[in-house]
């Protein structure tokens, strides 16, 4: 029997475009710790399809194809989405993101909601949140 979603999946992945895919690839894991899982190059040189991952959890991405309506944030004004990973420790992870090359919104910081939050740009503009939960609010 098939299974849905399919073994080792999870039920929502947030599928991100870049317009260098596979330089975003490399970022993701030397800045922001993540684990690369698959990776489908394209005759043109583009990423078709590439699994990242943290833990049980996984992001999609590929090379934003313009012809088919696809932008990367840098393409566009303003933000339209945010992604947010809960880290184990986030002020080591913020300091991984600085010496990875990441841009810095907002430093660590205690919320009122218990979670010790920063907030980083990669290098097409996506921007992500990183928690780690501290207390229940």
């Amino acid at each position: 029997m098939v299974s849905n979603p399919p073994e080792g999946k999870q039920r929502i992945q947030p599928y991100l475009l870049y317009s260098n895919a596979a330089r975003a690839i490399d970022f993701l894991v030397e800045a922001f710790g993540f684990e690369e899982i698959e990776r489908v190059s394209m005759p043109d040189g583009g990423i078709g399809h590439a699994e990242v991952s943290m833990g049980d959890c996984m992001i999609c991405l590929a090379t934003a194809v313009p012809s088919m309506g696809h932008a990367s944030p840098n393409d566009l004004a303003g933000s339209y989405s945010f992604t947010l990973v809960y880290v184990d420790d986030v002020d080591a992870h913020h300091e991984r993101a600085c010496n990875g090359g990441a841009t810095i919104i907002a430093p660590p910081e205690d919320k009122f909601y218990g979670d010790r939050s920063y907030e980083a740009r990669d290098l097409e503009g996506h921007r992500w949140f990183f928690s780690t939960h501290f207390k229940d609010f």
